[in-house]
């Protein structure tokens, strides 16, 4: 059955942090912009337009949302119980801060229907974590996860690459990290130096360089290959291309592409391919015909690399984790792995 998120963007305009990619304003006397009304009025409209037959889910995004009062916080849950009780959407789903966790607002989130808490990990090296204003100790990743997970909520963990001090091998070891805390899915964001944020102005100092589009799916695709090799479900990897995000002046520098994971697809595949092309000389390749796309990768850019040598045919016998190259039968885990074995300076191009 197909899923699909009520996004309710809820700013917390009183979190004390100031983290340097982020934007969020703060309004005086204000706790965050969306009254129980608009939560009432989104609901409704989403489902005027959703597939009765789905899994839908209520999901809070854009702030903390257990940084907000817990009184307000147990107003927004509650507006969302008969919709519960009445079969109309399945559950809840929040993203918020690790250090933003205790065991009084498991429970309580449990309590209303929470299925999902997605914790904004970011990433578990503190020098980064100091560099972004958001330190956390590792201990408060751990000890967040496990209250999340032992309540039987599902967990997911968001990390972002690129940040301020990172370096491709602390974006790998954060990413080692997570796979530690056993998420069921999780989210890879490429760093975007976004305007009015204090990256932006460190961005024009020449204090933080921003990845280019190159770097990013460098430090991504190994990320992605483990995640995936490890069982954790890659629900978005890349910004969604929102209007606002898309709005001249918005994004000042940074990796953005809105098919971002397809590049990252298509970057895993030419590897494997270039691979066996190199030793064997040929590239007769067999699919399912809904694997075509990430094999030839964006506007067909695998086909130009690969040469006139690069045959490919559409076999819908094939499993969609199933390649045969060359007559030999390949599985999605020994492509995955295979990536995670490739130098970390291999550049493509």
């Amino acid at each position: 059955m197909k899923h699909y998120n009520i996004p309710v963007f809820i700013s917390h305009f009183g979190c004390p942090n100031d983290c340097v990619f982020c934007n969020q304003k703060k309004i005086n006397g204000r706790e965050t912009d969306v009254s129980l009304d608009d939560l009432k009025d989104i609901i409704e409209s989403y489902l005027k337009t959703l597939p009765k037959k789905s899994k839908k889910e209520v999901a809070f995004f854009g702030g903390t949302f257990t940084g907000i009062s817990l009184a307000l916080q147990k107003e927004y849950l509650e507006v969302v119980q008969d919709y519960i009780k009445n079969g109309d959407v399945e559950g809840i789903r929040i993203s918020t801060r690790p250090d933003y966790i205790t065991k009084e607002i498991v429970d309580m989130l449990k309590e209303y229907g929470v299925t999902t808490v997605e914790l904004g990990v970011q990433s578990i090296d503190p020098k980064v974590l100091k560099a972004t204003a958001r330190y956390y100790p590792v201990e408060k990743v751990e000890y967040a996860s496990k209250l999340i997970k032992e309540a039987g909520i599902e967990l997911g963990i968001q990390v972002m690459i690129g940040l301020p001090e990172s370096t491709f091998e602390s974006d790998f070891e954060t990413a080692k990290k997570v796979v530690s805390l056993k998420p069921e899915i999780a989210r890879i964001y490429p760093t975007l130096v976004i305007k009015e944020t204090e990256m932006a102005d460190m961005y024009r100092r020449g204090t933080y360089k921003a990845l280019s589009l190159d770097e990013a799916v460098e430090r991504c695709r190994k990320i992605y290959s483990l995640f995936e090799i490890e069982g954790i479900n890659v629900i978005r990897v890349g910004l969604q291309p929102s209007d606002d995000l898309r709005e001249d002046g918005n994004v000042i520098a940074g990796p953005f592409h809105p098919a971002f994971r397809e590049i990252i697809e298509g970057e895993i595949y030419y590897s494997f391919l270039k691979r066996i092309l190199e030793s064997e000389g040929k590239l007769e390749v067999r699919v399912n015909e809904k694997n075509v796309s990430r094999i030839v990768g964006i506007n067909k850019i695998n086909r130009v690399r690969l040469g006139r040598i690069f045959e490919i045919k559409i076999d819908n016998s094939f499993e969609l984790n199933e390649i045969q190259v060359n007559e030999k039968t390949y599985f999605r885990k020994e492509i995955l792995e295979g990536e995670l074995n490739e130098p970390d300076n291999n550049k493509h191009r």
